[in-house]
């Protein structure tokens, strides 16, 4: 696999395959990496556990990561990305079905850079997916960290 561009991170299968396809029409697909919880993400950004042995040098361009999660929801992974100094300055966009403006909150407070609600229909999904692919991979100017 090539360097993931996006880490896609959703607990229900049919939410992540849908996404995947819909990153995959403006990303190439073998740069989508996916985890299906909040522990296996933060594996796989932290290189331990299954992806025990990954390079977190080279971290996604985006992490677009699901509020509501089994074992570990996405607020937890949220701020565990931004603590470490790894993973801090990796744009994180919460994608959620959620409309209850504490949720919201609480995701900007810890850190999300953007809340993109799920859409409703595959058309719309695709259009969601290609503008924030477009402006957190493609157009905003990414910061390296050298740690």
């Amino acid at each position: 696999m090539k360097d993931a561009a996006v880490l896609v991170v959703d607990d229900n299968p049919d939410h992540l395959e849908l996404t995947v396809m819909a990153l995959a029409e403006c990303c190439d697909p073998e740069r989508i990496a996916t985890a299906d919880d909040g522990i296996v993400a933060l594996d796989y950004l932290f290189g331990r556990g299954i992806h025990a042995g990954r390079d977190v040098r080279k971290q996604p361009s985006l992490v677009l990561l699901d509020m509501k999660l089994i074992r570990l929801n996405g607020v937890q992974v949220l701020r565990a990305i931004r603590e470490d100094p790894r993973t801090s300055a990796i744009p994180v966009v919460m994608h959620s079905s959620s409309v209850e403006k504490a949720d919201i909150a609480a995701c900007y407070a810890s850190g999300a850079n953007s809340y993109v609600r799920k859409a409703t229909d595959y058309d719309e999904l695709r259009r969601k997916m290609r503008q924030v692919h477009d402006f957190w991979v493609t157009v905003n100017e990414r910061f390296r960290s050298s740690v």
